[in-house]
């Protein structure tokens, strides 16, 4: 009978662990945040209309989540979702402004005949001050649209010459380490610096505000403080070559992490191949 007993938990247990959901994407939360942030602001009296269709898409991208999981369709729309959130924001932001603006001209307008020079200064004042917010507000939109262009060409490029995935942490360029370097060596191959120079001339041309991180990973083959020295040297050698091919150097630095995050079983050999790359994680430009 306990026998049984613990049977059944086992399988009670398993259908709890079965039944839970999975980790919504980053893209997901960001849309969630973005949304409980607008509907608790200006947006929801200034524009009601484009906060809900953003609701809606925030609402597909739920339901797309509570279905599938975390699948690409799912950051898709919850992406869309985020960025319809941004610009209802900017246009409450700017529709409240001009009903400023029309306030500040109907108070000038009401000034008695003796207080207009005065009142003409401070309308000028004023019109500078809700020109300049306004051209602020436009360029942040702006460098936000250059920003995303930026990051799905550079992803459609990269995605020509070597695995890309896009991540909570950012976009993950993958190098297989036998492309790169000969075993057990950190000197990079011919046929890796011609790859390497498509890479750095993509990342080029990425935001100048977003970071990049070259790691270096290896098997579990040999001695800990050997596999973590050798992964260390190959991330550097990643990193100067990029440095010296037109990524600034201050947006790169380069980190070894040996054998202590593999993606594969290292018990085959073609575990251990998988295992032995040089990830580059490109960070989005922070908002």
């Amino acid at each position: 009978m306990k026998t049984i007993g613990a049977l059944g938990l086992c399988l009670g247990l398993a259908s709890l662990a079965a039944c839970a959901p999975s980790v919504p994407p980053q893209e997901l939360i960001n849309a969630r945040t973005a949304y409980d942030r607008a509907s608790q602001g200006q947006t929801v009296q200034t524009d009601p209309a484009d906060l809900h269709t953003a609701k809606e898409t925030l609402d597909s991208a739920e339901k797309s989540f509570a279905d599938n999981g975390d699948t690409p369709e799912t950051r898709d729309v919850a992406y869309a979702a985020e960025r319809r959130i941004e610009i209802a924001e900017t246009r409450a932001r700017t529709a409240l402004q001009e009903q400023r603006k029309a306030q500040v001209v109907a108070g000038m307008n009401a000034a008695q005949t003796a207080a207009v020079r005065t009142t003409s200064a401070a309308l000028s004042l004023a019109n500078q001050q809700l020109s300049t917010q306004e051209q602020q507000l436009q360029n942040e939109t702006l460098r936000r649209q250059d920003a995303e262009t930026r990051a799905t060409q550079a992803a459609a490029d990269l995605a020509r010459i070597a695995s890309v995935k896009q991540e909570p942490r950012g976009m993950v360029i993958t190098l297989s380490g036998s492309v790169l370097f000969a075993s057990a060596k950190s000197d990079l191959l011919p046929d890796a610096q011609a790859k390497l120079s498509d890479v750095a001339n993509v990342l080029a041309k990425e935001s100048p505000d977003s970071k990049i991180v070259v790691e270096g990973h290896t098997d579990s083959q040999g001695g800990a403080s050997f596999n973590q020295e050798l992964s260390q040297r190959r991330a550097e050698s990643v990193r100067a070559y990029l440095v010296s091919h037109g990524v600034a150097s201050d947006r790169v630095t380069a980190q070894g992490f040996g054998p202590g995050r593999p993606i594969a079983d290292n018990a085959s050999a073609e575990g251990r191949a998988n295992n032995r790359r040089v990830e580059i994680v490109v960070s989005p430009a922070s908002r």
